[in-house]
């Protein structure tokens, strides 16, 4: 974020607001972008902070972070060059053989990709790689189910990072391994869906590699005062395309050299 902003408070409480109503209630709300076109980054940003608040007081905590928008096809649809982020929640986490109840999403896409777990803080900016891996207490295989509260999908940048980045909910695999021992860039990730191939990917698809979008992202976050916490879990960028899910699809996958992750959607 560079300062630019042309919202007041109460344009930022407005859509922040709105957007917290749309997911309590499961409803989508037209572009940002369309109704503000003189919305900038810093004004989405701030809205996001303002939907995320909204969850907090209702009782949620924050559990970790992600990165989004890390594939060049996703940045070429949204009209920018780097990625965005968004909080993650209490309420949006599961584990590996939970069910994940469609019920409470909109229009949900699945991705698959690694999590880091940490065991010690990162206050950016000046983190390096090194840093990223020290901090971690392992990495596991998982799925981030994004979720727009946008109609349509109709996003640009402002319209996800307002929306959180597309929060939706994650599950964690149970695989786990500690950095040190394997390489994630070089790690290739087989998603299956339904028992059928669907896409392939490895580890440097995403920023150069996982660790290097962790690196972005805690230096990003702690340019803003916004410190990655010991136990927080950071979400490092799908390897895989957005696929839609419905009731009944089983999704997994395999990145090599760590293991595998199932998702079953009910």
């Amino acid at each position: 974020m560079d300062g630019k902003t042309s919202f007041t408070p109460e344009q930022i409480r407005h859509y922040g607001d709105e957007l917290y109503n749309a997911w309590l209630t499961r409803a989508t709300v037209a572009p940002l972008l369309a109704r503000e076109p003189l919305i900038t980054l810093d004004d989405a940003y701030r809205i996001q902070e303002r939907f995320v608040a909204r969850r907090l007081e209702a009782g949620e905590r924050i559990v970790g972070k992600k990165i989004g928008v890390t594939s060049k096809a996703v940045q070429d649809m949204i009209g920018v060059n780097r990625p965005d982020f968004g909080q993650l929640t209490s309420g949006m986490a599961f584990d590996e053989g939970q069910d994940v109840s469609l019920a409470g999403l909109i229009q949900p896409k699945a991705e698959a990709e690694v999590a880091f777990v940490l065991k010690a803080d990162l206050n950016g900016p000046g983190i390096t790689a090194t840093d990223v891996i020290r901090a971690t207490d392992y990495v596991v295989p998982c799925f981030e189910i994004v979720d727009s509260r946008i109609t349509d999908w109709k996003i640009k940048i402002q319209d996800t990072v307002a929306d959180n980045a597309s929060c939706g909910v994650y599950l964690l695999g149970k695989a786990k391994k500690k950095v040190t021992d394997l390489d994630l860039n070089l790690a290739g990730m087989v998603l299956e869906r339904n028992g059928e191939l669907f896409s392939t990917a490895a580890g440097a698809a995403v920023q150069g590699g996982p660790v290097n979008a962790v690196v972005w992202l805690a230096n990003t976050l702690g340019a803003l005062g916004i410190p990655f916490k010991a136990g927080e879990v950071i979400l490092s960028g799908s390897q895989s395309s957005l696929i839609p899910v419905v009731v009944g699809d089983h999704m997994r996958c395999t990145v090599g050299g760590l293991g595998s992750c199932d998702i079953r959607f009910v």
